[in-house]
């Protein structure tokens, strides 16, 4: 069976030695980024493995929100087995108790261990309920289990359900820590298809560690090789790292958009509407940010970019960069603006895209499918990282909110 996996691909996160932060119903982990691509055809072939997912899924056309979302093929597509760019935490689990770094997981339902570190565990209990998730580079099977997760500095989940990997292909990470939808988890059970696996979200809040199944992102733009720039907030949202407040739009009822942390919205550069009222997808796992075929043109158009052979980027010239404009995202009535710094790739790493010093490349890419499929954009990782982002399964929804590095020029 399938589930949808959304491996964040552009950043490697790990929880570091600084404390974990539990504060009025809420629990903050603070992450550490470290870039581990070493050439931009390992980035691009990550996205473009995810986005190939996202295509062969849109070919099914508009559903109903509330249909099962049954893919013939894992909406991440990304070779686990290269890990190289994914949140990731340390987690003990059983008695005696086992390190194991897992990759987080933001549209999961699955917690699933074993692909490198064996499991055992005094404390563990076999269902006998045999479980399956299929990516396009590799797989695992196993059985389900409950045990008891614990976190750095103590926090804790009992009896949580996880997969024990018996076959691994193609996965070097010890497994996944799923943070997603719950019904994200809809057929990873051969036996039981229409089950739902239960997050980790949803056991914090059955055990009152949190109020609301709400998962709170925030990072910092990338400028160097490793940084402290990342953190996760359960239960709700840490508001020293934003301004003012979150602006909330429901999830969208298009699909296959609507399977995932799926949005509507229209976008505007200067007077021009390069991408009318459509669906798509907040995802933090393509590390650019896709638009439509159509839109895309658009773009490239008013910007004046020209395509570089060597990382498929657009490049514009120091005076075209100088006379960008804010690149407007219109969602319900809020307008959330990609500054012209936001919409170039950091200067300081352009030698991990085949780039000169001062060479100027533009974060924008073609999903090569025309709008209209289901999912005519995407707001990766280049989007987030200047709006902290709120995911709410409880509501339905998502939030943006503007943070210190919204407008800063870093790039």
């Amino acid at each position: 069976m399938f589930s949808v996996v959304f491996l964040l691909a552009l950043l490697a996160f790990s929880v570091t030695g600084s404390p974990v932060e539990v504060r009025n119903s809420t629990i903050i982990l603070p992450m550490t980024r470290r870039l581990a691509f070493s050439n931009v055809t390992d980035l691009l072939r990550h996205d473009e493995a995810r986005l190939a997912a996202f295509r062969e899924y849109s070919t099914r056309g508009r559903r109903d929100a509330d249909s099962p979302p049954y893919p013939t093929v894992p909406l991440s597509q990304a070779d686990l087995g290269n890990t190289m760019l994914g949140y990731t935490v340390r987690v003990a689990i059983g008695r005696p108790p086992t390190n194991y770094d897992l990759i987080i997981d933001s549209a999961s339902a699955i917690t699933w261990i074993g692909a490198v570190r064996p499991y055992f565990s005094f404390s563990g209990v076999n269902t006998n309920v045999p479980v399956a998730v299929d990516y396009l580079y590799g797989s695992f099977q196993g059985t389900m289990w409950q045990d008891d997760i614990t976190f750095p500095e103590g926090f804790s989940i009992s009896r949580m359900q996880i997969g024990v990997a018996s076959a691994v292909q193609g996965i070097a990470a010890d497994g996944v820590l799923g943070i997603g939808p719950t019904s994200s988890g809809r057929g990873a059970l051969p036996s039981l298809p229409n089950q739902m696996i239960p997050t980790v979200i949803d056991r914090l809040v059955e055990q009152e560690a949190i109020r609301r199944p709400v998962v709170g992102i925030f990072f910092k733009p990338t400028v160097a090789n490793q940084d402290n720039n990342g953190e996760l907030c359960f239960g709700g949202t840490n508001p020293r790292k934003y301004i003012g407040r979150p602006k909330y739009t429901d999830i969208t009822i298009t699909g296959p958009s609507a399977f995932l942390w799926g949005i509507n919205q229209w976008i505007r550069y200067a007077n021009m509407v390069i991408l009318g009222h459509s669906p798509g997808i907040v995802d933090s796992g393509c590390t650019f940010l896709y638009l439509s075929i159509d839109a895309y043109e658009r773009y490239r158009a008013v910007t004046g970019g020209t395509l570089n052979p060597e990382n498929g980027l657009l490049q514009i010239s120091l005076e075209q960069y100088n006379q960008l404009y804010d690149l407007e995202f219109h969602i319900d009535e809020r307008i959330f603006k990609l500054v012209p710094n936001a919409q170039i790739w950091p200067r300081s790493l352009n030698h991990k895209i085949s780039g000169g010093d001062n060479d100027i490349f533009l974060v924008v890419k073609s999903l090569s499918t025309p709008t209209g499929t289901g999912v005519s954009f995407v707001n990766g990782y280049v989007f987030l990282q200047r709006f902290y982002t709120v995911f709410d399964s409880e509501r339905h929804r998502i939030g943006f909110a503007q943070t210190e590095y919204t407008r800063v020029s870093t790039n």
